[in-house]
């Protein structure tokens, strides 16, 4: 039975029966649990699925096109990596609350990456029963229950035995992510060492080359706790995100305290990540923004080149969060477009991945 909230008055309900107190009738327990979280799952359980559908339809036709990859392209991207959420293996007709499509966008996406001749990286960002809590994992109401069953874990490497099927034989595809910022808190080691060991298994039945990406877990948490996964692995890749932004430390930080951390911790921390005998390294998500209020242009142009020239130094490039933003500084094509983020400075490399979402 689907149920949704229309207001905080009325409660609806597609039962089909005659409405009753009879002893056969289904009793339910409900628990109203605010959050204030604005991911997919609440804007398909908020629009329901028929509106929900239209808004959907009309997102996907007209927010990423073929004219974005060509922008990439012609700014010296080679990369794409591409988010998805788990219930894309069940397209064109996902569980509720989930709009089917996805899997044509991410078609369409591989068909423009082909085009222009960038490659793509497929992330699992969203797993069943989220690894997080947070909205860019579907969380239902803040939960994440990812770890917590069997049934989760199992249907996530089903979810990667689908992609990984799907475009293996793919010229564009580079690698797969196994899954995206797996709380710290919430998700064991031991639980995430072992399924990140099954979905390398899992791709690998399919495709010998491509690249298996692996991404540290979230909060209090050392990077190279994934390094001994499987020494016998080949083309595995461990993915850390940095921002200036989550964390107190950065609170009441100058734009110069900030450069300086990027250039003296950061950029070392990349470096040592590299020098260990272990897999490649991909700092997967960083953006151009931070705490400092009142920045200047100079300044945030400063902030960009020092984190493109830490983050260069990653043996398998980087990412950046994300390709278009409402806030501007976290926009991609905003940032070059006006000369924030310069990719014509004489130190940087050849190699770099761009996420798009």
């Amino acid at each position: 039975m689907y149920m949704q909230a229309q207001s905080q008055e009325q409660l609806t309900a597609d039962y089909q029966g005659d409405p009753g107190w009879h002893d056969n009738s289904a009793t339910f327990q409900m628990i109203i649990v605010a959050n204030d979280l604005h991911g997919d799952y609440q804007l398909a359980n908020g629009y329901g699925p028929d509106k929900a559908k239209k808004v959907y339809h009309r997102h996907r036709r007209s927010f990423i096109t073929d004219k974005d990859f060509k922008f990439l392209s012609r700014n010296g991207i080679n990369t794409v990596r591409i988010p998805v959420g788990w219930w894309i293996a069940y397209d064109p007709n996902p569980p509720a609350p989930f709009i089917g499509g996805s899997l044509q966008s991410l078609d369409d996406a591989f068909k423009w990456a082909d085009h222009y001749g960038l490659k793509v990286i497929v992330d699992l960002h969203a797993a069943p029963g989220s690894q997080n809590g947070m909205e860019h994992s579907a969380s239902r109401d803040g939960s994440a229950d990812w770890s917590n069953s069997s049934d989760h874990i199992s249907q996530s490497l089903t979810v990667i035995d689908f992609l990984a099927s799907r475009y293996s034989n793919n010229s564009m595809l580079l690698g797969i992510e196994l899954l995206n910022e797996p709380l710290a808190t919430t998700v064991p080691v031991d639980v995430l060492a072992s399924y990140y060991s099954n979905g390398y298994q899992t791709v690998r039945k399919h495709s010998s080359t491509t690249y298996v990406i692996m991404c540290q877990r979230i909060g209090n948490a050392d990077p190279h706790e994934l390094y001994q996964i499987n020494d016998a692995f080949s083309n595995i890749v461990v993915d850390v995100h940095y921002y200036n932004l989550f964390d107190d430390y950065f609170d009441n930080k100058t734009a110069q305290d900030n450069i300086d951390f990027i250039l003296k911790d950061r950029e070392p921390q990349v470096e040592a990540l590299n020098s260990t005998n272990g897999p490649l390294i991909f700092v997967g998500e960083w953006t151009n923004e931070w705490k400092v209020q009142g920045a200047s242009r100079s300044e945030y142009q400063k902030f960009c080149d020092a984190q493109l020239q830490a983050f260069e130094k990653a043996s398998f490039g980087w990412s950046y969060w994300t390709l278009k933003n409402e806030e501007k500084h976290w926009d991609f094509e905003w940032n070059i477009k006006h000369n924030y983020l310069r990719l014509d400075l004489p130190w940087r490399h050849t190699i770099d991945f761009l996420q798009i979402d």
